[in-house]
């Protein structure tokens, strides 16, 4: 089964050969209801790849075939080798750490007790706040130093710990400083609205105004500014979205629609934080307003749930911020699949609730308490991933054309990913054509 022509191809650059599964996910629309556990596997499969593209997917002695004697082989032999991981939502740009406030939920207190107390986000909005910008770039890069080691060759990453105009767009530019460097490509989002400043406190619908008069305007320059300065045009990091905390303790409805029909006058793309404690009405709102994707999504009832599936909204569940927080109560990812809803993953990873770098350990966890399938967790953690983003055009399945974003792990079967927790099961991880060693 060759998915590209081998006629009038040129030597390849790199070829990975012999897997015991290639998992090739072929296509670029996200997979939903009974198609998102299609993996498309090809046994004894092989990947060619020149350049920083892959250039043919199949059977294994139908590439070598077009190897010459400076084709790069490895030998992926009793392994299996899929697209690396998309992680459709993360805030891993902050500075400083919570470790406090995880004894302090260890010893009781929960989410908004902290939140009301002054800590929670606002803890970590005054670290960033008071970081420079070096300082942010170099804490964030030994994350993504992390994460890539695990699979991850893409993330989209949120603002949201500046809560001010200046420090946001700071982070902005972090985001932008580490796309530039790093191996990981980078999707940045807006999360000016991740909740009301101490300082606004009382007068929450001033914040707002802030949000959506100064904030959101000079965050569109902004992405007109790096649209004109980037060199590579392959990198998603010119895509900007704005996203809105909608739940108990943050944002209302009607704060989050002002929000999002300003971003979206302003040409950014939506997401929302929609029913990671209480249903507000925000998937409906995703839905509505034709947004990305809607995350959390643990209250989310069966009617918004329709709503999205006809919206083309995907559902975005994250099951280490549950895990993190020590709860029982999951997103109900099985569900959504039931009513015809993409799903994509996302670690979530932040510094109060799940700080996890390894997108396997989200698979596992995706499978136990959501219910997914392990290939369903695979297509979320990949093309529908990318999807959400809109990048499945570039990333996310081993398609000719598409980027050379490659994983090997040594494992011989895709369940395996789901099976094991607690060790990497990643061996090789290739971005773009080259080895990736986490610098």
């Amino acid at each position: 089964m060759l998915q590209s022509p081998t006629s009038n191809l040129q030597p390849p650059d790199l070829i990975i050969h012999s897997a015991a599964q290639v998992i090739t996910l072929a296509g670029d629309a996200p997979k939903r209801g009974a198609a998102q556990g299609n993996l498309a596997i090809i046994r004894d499969g092989a990947v060619a790849v020149s350049g920083e593209r892959i250039i043919a997917v199949g059977d294994t002695l139908d590439l070598l075939a077009l190897a010459d004697a400076h084709t790069h082989k490895i030998d992926a032999r009793g392994k299996i080798v899929l697209p690396g991981f998309v992680d459709a939502h993360t805030h891993v740009v902050f500075a400083g750490n919570r470790t406090d406030e995880f004894e302090m939920r260890l010893q009781g207190a929960t989410y908004l007790d902290i939140q009301k107390a002054g800590g929670g986000i606002m803890s970590t909005v005054r670290a960033t706040r008071s970081a420079s910008l070096d300082d942010l770039v170099v804490q964030s890069r030994a994350r993504l130093d992390a994460m890539l080691a695990h699979g991850t060759t893409t993330v989209e990453v949120k603002t949201g710990y500046g809560l001010e105009t200046a420090t946001e767009l700071k982070m902005l530019d972090a985001i932008a400083a580490l796309d530039a460097e790093h191996a990981i490509d980078l999707v940045p989002t807006l999360l000016g609205a991740h909740v009301v400043p101490t300082e606004f406190t009382g007068r929450e619908d001033e914040y707002v105004e802030l949000v959506v008069e100064e904030m959101l305007p000079k965050v569109r320059d902004w992405r007109l500014q790096i649209r004109d300065a980037s060199r590579n045009l392959q990198s998603p990091i010119s895509n900007l979205y704005c996203d809105v905390f909608c739940d108990d303790g943050a944002f209302t409805l009607t704060q989050t629609r002002k929000i999002l029909t300003r971003a979206k006058e302003l040409g950014l793309g939506l997401r929302v934080h929609a029913d990671e404690f209480a249903n507000l009405g925000a998937a409906t709102l995703a839905a509505e307003l034709g947004a990305a994707s809607a995350d959390h999504l643990v209250a989310t009832p069966r009617e918004e749930m329709r709503a999205m599936a006809n919206a083309n909204v995907v559902a975005v569940p994250l099951p280490g911020t549950t895990f993190g927080l020590g709860q029982t109560r999951f997103a109900d990812g099985r569900a959504f699949i039931a009513e015809n809803v993409p799903v994509a993953l996302g670690s979530d990873i932040n510094p109060g609730t799940c700080w996890c770098e390894s997108m396997p350990f989200i698979i596992a966890l995706a499978c136990r308490y959501e219910k997914l399938t392990p290939a369903e967790a695979i297509v979320a953690a990949t093309i529908n991933a990318a999807a959400s983003l809109g990048i499945a055009d570039r990333v996310g399945s081993l398609t000719p054309g598409k980027l050379a974003d490659i994983l090997i792990a040594d494992v011989p079967d895709y369940r395996h990913l789901a099976y094991r927790f607690g060790a990497n099961p990643i061996e090789t991880v290739i971005k773009r054509g080259r080895m990736a060693d986490g610098k």
